[in-house]
């Protein structure tokens, strides 16, 4: 049994497997991720991503989410025939697979509501099982809106969803966002198409990589000038080939695959999806970064070091590798949207006043400031399922070298976010 699926069964002794939920933060990719625990996130296995992470240079794991193992993950109903996804222990690592009772599982058929109008906010059925109980009919007339609305909002590329002033920002985030819930029903539904053939698929088990964010910002940046595996076919590399010709990845080697950034000023959480980010000019994947970064009261300059650090980190990392390809790979940028109050050490509060920006580094002895939480930024590489290497006996093309397209979408990413730092005048 994997070490995450033992903890999971540690907290829930008496189920017999793990009801799965969309992960609320996925902001790009076609892939359904879905939270396993509070710390630990799954994806539809593709032996080429899981044969990467079984066989990854111990350099890179830095810049690559831990790995945890595999489960089996099928689709259920609930007492009021709602889908459910539900992992268990792959057969022969814990004994045999019982199904287990969903009969109490939270119904998942909430409606959701998005606007691009900056004022409104997202609504939500307070008691969705009562509700779908109570108002059958309700739901069936609302149903041919709420398909009507997710068209919309597939088609929509940036919305923005206004967060409540009073309570916990954190606890309000955990509604779906517009691509998560997209991925998520779209997972269902080719499980669900399946389903008289199949009903057990093997998922792989990731670190969550914002689950020490109290307020997720995440960047989903598509990463080289290239996108198409090796074993792409005709149609599929022509298309893939095309949409790098028709946005920034042909120029600078990297594209914006999704966002969501929490606007402090305004109270708003934003979200970008690939289809506004294919559109952007270099000029306007610039702006996007800005974005990103600004709070909607001023730009977070403090973590424009620690991310040049990181991919200065990863370049040189990638640098060293021989025969790698990340086709279609991508990079995740995160902080924190709260900001953590921060305190001088051995100082009183008139000296704190006086104090310029630059003393908050490590040379400013006794007034450097000390963070009381999290504030760090994250860089990592995600999504492997075209990835290449020598290593990998059975591919027919073998590359020599390093991904010269990946690296130099690094050095663009290093020299944009550079020229943001120089002009804000950090």
């Amino acid at each position: 049994m994997s070490p995450a699926f033992r903890v999971a069964m540690d907290m829930e002794p008496h189920a017999k497997g793990i009801l799965l939920e969309p992960f609320v933060h996925q902001v790009g990719g076609h892939s359904c991720v879905l939270c396993f625990n509070e710390t630990t996130l799954c994806k539809p296995l593709v032996p080429r991503e899981h044969q990467f992470y079984e066989t990854l240079p111990a350099e890179m794991r830095k810049f690559t989410p831990q790995y945890k193992g595999v489960v089996s993950v099928r689709f259920e109903e609930d007492g009021d025939r709602n889908l459910c996804l539900v992992a268990y222990p792959l057969k022969g690592d814990h004994g045999t697979v019982d199904i287990v009772d969903n009969s109490d599982c939270e119904p998942k058929s909430k409606l959701l509501r998005w606007t691009n109008k900056k004022h409104h906010v997202l609504e939500t059925e307070k008691n969705p099982k009562d509700w779908v109980r109570q108002h059958r009919k309700e739901e069936k007339m609302k149903s041919h809106k709420l398909e009507e609305e997710f068209e919309w909002l597939k088609k929509s590329e940036i919305l923005y969803y206004s967060v409540e002033k009073k309570g916990n920002i954190s606890s309000q985030l955990k509604h779906y966002n517009p691509w998560s819930m997209k991925c998520h029903q779209q997972q269902l539904q080719r499980m669900k198409d399946n389903a008289k053939h199949r009903n057990q698929y093997k998922f792989i088990l990731l670190e969550n990589l914002t689950s020490r964010y109290e307020v997720p910002c995440v960047l989903d940046l598509k990463m080289g000038t290239r996108q198409h595996g090796d074993d792409a076919s005709e149609e599929k590399a022509a298309n893939q080939i095309r949409k790098c010709q028709q946005s920034t990845s042909a120029v600078i080697g990297v594209r914006v695959c999704g966002m969501q950034v929490y606007q402090a000023g305004t109270g708003q959480l934003m979200f970008m999806n690939k289809y506004h980010g294919r559109k952007l000019s270099v000029q306007g994947f610039k702006e996007a970064l800005f974005q990103f970064f600004h709070n909607g009261r001023y730009l977070r300059r403090e973590l424009l070091s620690p991310v040049l650090k990181k991919l200065a980190e990863l370049k040189a990392v990638l640098e060293q590798q021989e025969s790698y390809r990340f086709y279609s790979s991508s990079l995740l940028v995160i902080y924190d949207g709260k900001e953590w109050p921060e305190v001088a050490l051995d100082s009183d509060a008139e000296d704190l006043e006086d104090l310029s920006e630059e003393s908050a580094d490590e040379s400013a002895g006794a007034y450097a400031y000390k963070p009381l939480g999290a504030s760090s930024v994250d860089v990592r590489m995600i999504d492997f399922a075209h990835t290449t290497c020598r290593l990998y006996g059975e591919d027919s093309v073998v590359h020599e070298g390093q991904d010269a397209g990946y690296i130099f979408g690094l050095q663009s990413l290093i020299d944009i976010v550079t020229e943001i730092s120089e002009e804000s005048g950090e």
